[in-house]
């Protein structure tokens, strides 16, 4: 691996580098693996490994396993994660009161890391919205946090100005921003050949754009807290002083004594890999002092289900607490709700477009729930659902979508778990077996 010269220059007088230990880190040391466990589907087969001091759920692993062939990954017990970016939870936890209920835009959240771990602190009644721009992120966005199971999640597909509608709306802005990507070349050598000093002014221009686009979506006080993977001042300490100068926003400085090496740079945190065990990441925090006109919501209430008893009975055979949840219904398929996000989705149905809301529950047929993907791997799905536990080898043929028969399981929906936890469905029928696991996840390597 060979760093280019022109970003080791443009480094020298950043506060916290070291030239020859960055180089020799980058050269001589592999990125460690860190993985995140998921609190909603608690498990113990990471209790022993390494813990990352900034997170409460992150942990480090000896060496990397084949993620692909491990159930409990596709049952969303625990996300792939880099170390140095779980430090986003320290800063929440430093700057939010994460016991009241919030509403959190994370706007640049693809492939979904971030938005898992902003899932893990948040109150069953905070609503956490998830965007990204590119179509083909955003479903594997909406796929990474149907395997953490929570209902108060929508994720959004939607371009950063178009926030701009809801003026006043979030407490907390997430924006992991698009950027050069030098924090990650250990990861990802094949990056080195995209980096230039045109690509790091281009990147910065389009961090100045999203963070515009979407500031006046913040109420006043709110906290915005910005990220990005790469060493470049251009797009980090310049980018801390441009949203200063142009939003009079105040810069915070959350404490930090005794977690790790990272280091302070203009009340911001950089982690170099040479000094944590982790990759390039920069991360600050502001709170916002200008006002907006507010969008005004009305407060969400249960809503009474009488007329809807036949739906609710269905449901309560798949559900936990049905009484304590509602539901709407779009194009024959039925999403499962928190009574006090009602009127919130509802608005942001009508401004933007959703890939996901709450949990998709499925669509009626005659008496009965045909059961969605989603619902498998849902912390709100009944205990009294038929389950099925799957040996390894079992599981990996379900995950591939292989044939594969059950004995003695019951004739109808089943679902199929490993170690207790949900993967997705299968139809048990007389005399074989159909698996409902979706195509566009299946396992394709051997």
């Amino acid at each position: 691996m060979k760093i280019p010269q022109a970003l080791i220059d443009s480094l020298k007088e950043v506060k916290g580098f070291n030239e020859s230990t960055f180089i020799n880190t980058h050269e001589n040391e592999e990125a460690p693996t860190s993985i995140r466990v998921n609190p909603f589907k608690k498990i113990d087969k990471f209790n022993d490994a390494e813990a990352v001091i900034w997170s409460e759920f992150g942990k480090y692993l000896p060496n990397r396993p084949s993620f692909t062939f491990d159930p409990l990954f596709h049952a969303g017990t625990y996300y792939v994660q880099e170390a140095s970016s779980m430090y986003l939870e320290h800063i929440l936890k430093k700057t939010v009161d994460l016991s009241q209920d919030l509403k959190v835009l994370d706007l640049c959240a693809a492939p979904g890391g971030k938005s898992t771990l902003i899932a893990s602190l948040l109150t069953e009644d905070s609503l956490l919205v998830s965007n990204d721009v590119i179509k083909t992120r955003a479903n594997i966005l909406s796929d990474n946090l149907t395997k953490w199971g929570t209902m108060n999640t929508v994720v959004t597909n939607n371009d950063p100005k178009d926030f701009m509608r809801l003026s006043g709306f979030f407490d907390v802005l997430v924006i992991d921003a698009p950027c050069s990507g030098s924090g990650l070349f250990r990861k990802d050598p094949e990056a080195i050949k995209e980096w230039s000093p045109e690509n790091v002014t281009l990147c910065s221009l389009r961090q100045k754009r999203i963070i515009g686009d979407a500031w006046s979506c913040l109420r006043q006080g709110g906290i915005l807290i910005y990220s990005t993977c790469s060493y470049s001042k251009a797009e980090n300490e310049e980018i801390v002083d441009w949203i200063e100068d142009t939003f009079g926003a105040e810069h915070l400085c959350p404490e930090t004594k005794g977690i790790g090496n990272e280091v302070i740079s203009e009340n911001s945190y950089r982690f170099y890999p040479d000094q944590i065990k982790g990759e390039g990441f920069f991360i600050a925090a502001f709170q916002k002092k200008s006002s907006e006109k507010e969008v005004f919501i009305r407060s969400g209430k249960p809503i009474k289900n009488n007329n809807r008893r036949t739906e609710r009975e269905i449901f309560r055979n798949w559900i936990e607490d049905i009484d304590k949840h509602t539901w709407f219904e779009k194009n024959d398929d039925y999403f499962l709700i928190n009574p006090i996000h009602e009127h919130t989705i509802s608005l942001l149905q009508s401004n933007f477009y959703l890939r996901k809301a709450g949990v998709r529950m499925g669509k009626l047929s005659s008496k009965d729930l045909i059961p969605d993907h989603e619902l498998a791997l849902s912390v709100e799905l009944s205990r009294k659902v038929s389950r099925v536990e799957l040996s390894l080898n079992e599981a990996i043929s379900y995950l591939r979508r292989d044939e594969f028969s059950l004995e003695e399981a019951v004739k109808g929906w089943s679902l199929m778990t490993f170690q207790d936890f949900g993967l997705g469905w299968a139809k048990v029928l007389a005399n074989r077996v159909n698996n409902y696991y979706p195509k566009e996840l299946r396992i394709l390597s051997k």
